[in-house]
């Protein structure tokens, strides 16, 4: 995909986009974790309810979903397979969202990734203890919720099948991280500034989704970041959904403390 238009003005860099940050994160986790296992760690965004209402949005537009999620006509049309959907989670952190999803009946593939080790073992073992916590005859019931370590702009793309593309592409709060680090890319970008094309690589052509939820951009911005023309072909990401957040008014303007779109790849 060739560069966006009319991006936003980037982020001042801070200590949040970079690894050392999310390692020593991770790292004391890891050792609350260790010394009670009911502690899982940061949910981001939890003060929102993002994790749960990004769960319902999903569960709308399931093969068994009540089609109450604020999409398009043509996305409700074609409804997700909770048996079969692949999900992909970009910085999963301690692998809470996808837990939430096979809580909630997604019992295909879901796959975590970050580029930290620590947030690896972490989720890991917060999934094993929740595993360990369950009636025995539901251990067989769907497989384990994978975590990879894998960097979201660096990583090869081969390392993460399946093939053509992943159904769904899970982002809660990791376009922000990369906003805020002032590395470059080989062209010279900040590293933000190449993510879509990410993404739009590990979308399944044909209707892959991408939700995204985010606490630095607004709705407007994250559709200047994401949507558009843009692909060889002409393509590009198109808004089909949103998440509705309790909304705040300040000097005559209306908003939301985070914003979460959902883009489809045609």
């Amino acid at each position: 995909m060739s560069p966006q238009q009319d991006q936003p003005a980037h982020l001042e860099p801070s200590e949040l986009g970079t690894k050392q940050y999310w390692d020593s994160l991770y790292t004391s986790e890891l050792s609350n974790h260790a010394h009670d296992p009911s502690d899982i760690g940061t949910v981001w965004f939890d003060d929102s309810d993002a994790e749960a209402k990004m769960v319902e949005f999903l569960a709308g537009i399931a093969d068994d979903g009540d089609d109450e999620a604020t999409v398009d006509s043509a996305l409700r049309g074609t409804p997700l397979s909770k048996a079969t959907t692949a999900f992909l989670d970009l910085g999963c952190g301690n692998g809470s969202l996808l837990l939430a999803l096979r809580d909630d009946g997604w019992s295909g593939r879901l796959l975590g990734v970050d580029y930290s080790a620590q947030s690896i073992a972490l989720a890991d073992r917060v999934a094993a203890f929740r595993a360990s916590e369950q009636a025995p005859d539901a251990a067989h019931l769907a497989a384990p919720v994978e975590f990879r370590e894998w960097d979201v702009i660096a990583g090869p793309l081969d390392d993460l099948p399946p093939s053509p593309g992943w159904d769904v592409v899970l982002d809660k709060g990791t376009f922000d991280a990369i906003s805020l680090s002032d590395e470059r890319d080989a062209r010279g970008r900040r590293l933000c500034e190449g993510y879509r094309d990410r993404v739009w690589q590990l979308a399944r052509p044909g209707g892959g989704l991408f939700l995204v939820t985010s606490c630095n951009w607004t709705e407007a911005e994250l559709r200047t970041w994401f949507e558009g023309s843009g692909g060889e072909d002409g393509a590009g990401f198109e808004v089909v959904g949103r998440v509705e957040y309790r909304s705040f008014s300040f000097a005559g303007h209306k908003g939301q403390t985070i914003s979460t779109l959902c883009f489809r790849k045609p």
